[in-house]
């Protein structure tokens, strides 16, 4: 009887754990023509650039070069726990966040604007359908990082 009951209790996180190791890269991370793809139908997600307002969240602003405002960023994506960098170029950041507990990997993704001084992103988990608002936090969370920490701001002075 114990047996029978571990079982049951162990076989649902062993799927999960093997459904999460499974995962590959989505194929339709990238810009194009200065957009993000659009978000899945499923409320796992946030992004910049769509149109609804499940998923849409305010952009980060910025108030120098774009590079500087992409290194920036990039200094304080590596700070944070469980996040791999994958691509860095052109005013494009692509990361990888790994959940603690079950491995599930959710894809973030920045561009920068540099005309308008606007950093779009979007950040989307590859499997599930809810995620306890954990993108969305996430991104909060960075966009208080960003703007809190001053030494980016602005351009040096001369």
């Amino acid at each position: 009887m114990l047996i029978a009951l571990l079982i049951s209790m162990c076989t649902p996180l062993i799927g999960i754990s093997i459904l999460s190791a499974i995962t590959v890269r989505p194929a339709n991370l990238g810009s194009v023509a200065g957009r993000l793809a659009e978000c899945p139908a499923t409320p796992n997600a946030v992004c910049t650039q769509c149109g609804d307002a499940e998923h849409w969240i305010e952009p980060f602003h910025f108030q120098c070069s774009g590079e500087r405002a992409l290194a920036h960023l990039e200094r304080i994506v590596r700070r944070l726990p469980r996040s791999q960098i994958i691509t860095v170029a052109d005013g494009y950041l692509h990361t990888e966040f790994t959940s603690r507990l079950f491995r599930f990997v959710d894809d973030v993704e920045f561009l920068i604007e540099p005309d308008t001084c606007r950093i779009h992103f979007r950040s989307a988990s590859r499997t599930g359908y809810y995620d306890m608002e954990v993108n969305r936090n996430r991104m909060e969370h960075i966009r208080r990082a960003f703007e809190t920490e001053d030494s980016f701001s602005r351009e040096p002075s001369r």
